[in-house]
């Protein structure tokens, strides 16, 4: 076990040095890639199953440093996020649900929360070299914010949450 962690961020410096992060992140405007993944309890959930609601896509893994800072700048935020409706899926690109549950033991998310497993969809779609990922989903799938590159913080959360939920959003058109 030890050895693949090793192995992987031997290869994730290998691939930043070589990859420029531009080539990485989803541009913001582009149609968010779909998948379809199990959960932890073993339902199939797919991203476009919340269209029409606001999505934080964290794609991660449990012994990341970052994405323990990330998941704590996301439980700061978390009666915001229930009180306008957002969904957030983690989805974990190399971990076992025997990890996850480890992980995730005692944690209580106020809002819709899913801890994917990722059979390398979501991994391949997203182009993921970097983790954690962090993407902003707006209503209509669409790609707000990636983080490629870039820490996240709560009051990051909070802004983007404010100008891309559809509640926020006067009627006009779109």
């Amino acid at each position: 076990m030890k050895f693949h962690k090793h192995l992987f961020i031997f290869l994730l410096f290998v691939v930043l040095c070589v990859a420029p992060f531009e080539a990485i992140a989803i541009e913001a405007g582009e149609q968010a890639p779909d998948f379809k993944l199990k959960s932890l309890q073993g339902q199939e959930v797919s991203l476009s199953d919340f269209k029409g609601q606001l999505v934080l896509l964290k794609l991660a893994t449990t012994w990341c440093p970052t994405c323990q800072q990330l998941s704590a700048e996301i439980d700061k935020v978390g009666d915001l996020l229930k009180e306008k409706n957002v969904v957030f899926l983690e989805v974990f690109v190399q971990d076992s649900p025997a990890m996850i549950e480890k992980s995730l033991a005692g944690k209580e998310f106020p809002m819709t929360f899913h801890a994917l497993l990722d059979d390398g969809q979501a991994y391949r779609a997203y182009n993921v070299y970097l983790i954690p990922r962090f993407l902003v989903i707006d209503a209509e799938q669409i790609v707000r914010f990636d983080s490629t590159g870039r820490n996240v913080l709560a009051d990051d959360i909070v802004s983007m949450v404010e100008e891309f939920s559809p509640s926020s959003t006067t009627g006009g058109s779109s």
